[in-house]
């Protein structure tokens, strides 16, 4: 009986979890590549995005080939400014646990360590490509940016805005 009643508490304090997604953003939600109705290629290099805006329509989906050609991994994250500051915030974080990897208690590479789950978000290694296909929802500026530590303070973002 015991048993019923515990599974039975579980079941009940997990359908706030079930209900609402993880992640959740006003801008837009990740789509499948097959769905989208361009594709943007984008740079990334050591600090910069080429190209370093863009602009698309609110209702459209774009598929982003991201190509690193930078001497260091990267990331390709849509969010708006307050997002990016928190990401930092993890990426600092991650980095941390990186450092204390590299002093002998672990041995991830790079770009296994910094990997996250956010779907707004593709981490690229040196001279790799990554894709994330995006279904923008509502006309608002949003920025694409780097927040790998440092990254964003010396110049790797971009703005995106969403048009009508």
């Amino acid at each position: 009986m015991k048993h019923v009643i515990f599974a039975g508490a579980l079941a009940l304090f997990s359908l706030p979890a079930l209900a609402s997604p993880a992640h959740s953003f006003a801008f837009g939600a990740p789509a499948p590549a097959a769905k989208a109705d361009r594709t943007v290629e984008v740079v990334m290099g050591d600090m910069y995005y080429e190209p370093r805006s863009l602009q698309v329509k609110a209702g459209e989906t774009v598929r982003f080939v991201l190509v690193n050609k930078g001497a260091v991994i990267h990331e390709f994250s849509l969010g708006d400014a307050v997002m990016h500051a928190k990401h930092q915030k993890e990426m600092i974080a991650m980095q941390g646990q990186m450092d204390h990897a590299a002093m002998g208690h672990g041995n991830m590479q790079q770009g296994q360590r910094m990997k996250h789950d956010d779907p707004n978000t593709v981490m690229v290694e040196p001279g790799k490509r990554g894709e994330l296909t995006w279904t923008f929802s509502e006309s608002t500026p949003i920025e694409f940016a780097c927040n790998v530590p440092g990254h964003y303070q010396a110049g790797m973002v971009g703005r995106l805005t969403i048009g009508q």
